[in-house]
């Protein structure tokens, strides 16, 4: 596997948050964020016509947050909430019935305790565990018991997170509703995560033609990798005076 590549000035670019731009925390509120990468991807969303999205599963409000005062196009808890542009509003399913009763039984179950919580998405569940590794075969079985007769929702597993959403969203899919239109429609679709879940945006990226660079270790569908979020920012500093010098 090959170290990240150059972009062109063509490229749209696909960013994974967590573990991505930013260090895995115990609990989602306490990343922290670089001011110097939130200038990175500044000088990129400008030199790139736009073409830079967030794709995670966080809720985008709270993508915003972490990167103000900058805004950029976002795909949050797995596509499930889509905002095109920056000054669109963002689009938002709602809780289905059966996210409705998995999250009834979650909270009366006795399992949201020592270190094992719930971050409750609406329209999708993700159960934590990083403060209590231990716990991962309890949290595995209760949500594998759960969801077998949930037809309309499957299990995402994460580092150290078990998430319950609907089939039919990814972050594949959401890159593809990207690729849709301007300003990202007809260029190459670069997309960069650690984690499982990001697989399904870079076999997309890589059907749209692109490119998908793998952070950190373990196996995965891409051709490129960066070591961890250290060499993810190293690699983001150096792209916007690269493109800067293209025609």
């Amino acid at each position: 596997m090959m170290e990240a590549p150059r972009l062109t000035a063509d490229a749209a670019l696909f960013l994974d948050f967590d573990g991505t731009l930013v260090d895995l925390a115990p609990r989602p509120d306490a990343v922290q964020v670089d001011g110097a990468l939130v200038d990175a991807l500044d000088r990129l969303r400008r030199r790139l016509g736009g073409a830079v999205a967030i794709i995670s599963g966080r809720p985008i409000a709270e993508i915003d947050v972490h990167l103000a005062p900058l805004h950029l196009a976002a795909a949050g808890l797995h596509g499930l909430e889509h905002r095109d542009a920056p000054d669109t509003p963002v689009r938002r399913e709602e809780a289905g019935a059966e996210i409705r009763a998995l999250r009834g039984l979650l909270n009366a179950s006795g399992l949201l305790r020592d270190g094992v919580f719930l971050e409750d998405k609406g329209p999708a569940l993700a159960v934590h565990y990083r403060a209590a590794p231990e716990r991962a075969g309890e949290v595995e079985a209760l949500l594998v018991e759960a969801t077998a007769v949930m037809p309309g929702l499957h299990l995402v597993r994460g580092k150290m997170v078990v998430e319950a959403k609907p089939f039919d969203r990814d972050k594949g899919s959401a890159l593809r509703a990207f690729m849709a239109h301007a300003p990202f429609e007809g260029r190459v679709p670069v997309y960069v995560g650690d984690d499982v879940t990001d697989e399904d945006g870079m076999r997309a990226a890589l059907a749209a033609g692109g490119l998908a660079i793998k952070v950190g270790a373990g196996e995965s569908c891409a051709s490129y990798r960066l070591a961890d979020v250290a060499a993810v920012h190293a690699w983001l500093e150096t792209l916007a005076p690269a493109l800067e010098c293209q025609p």
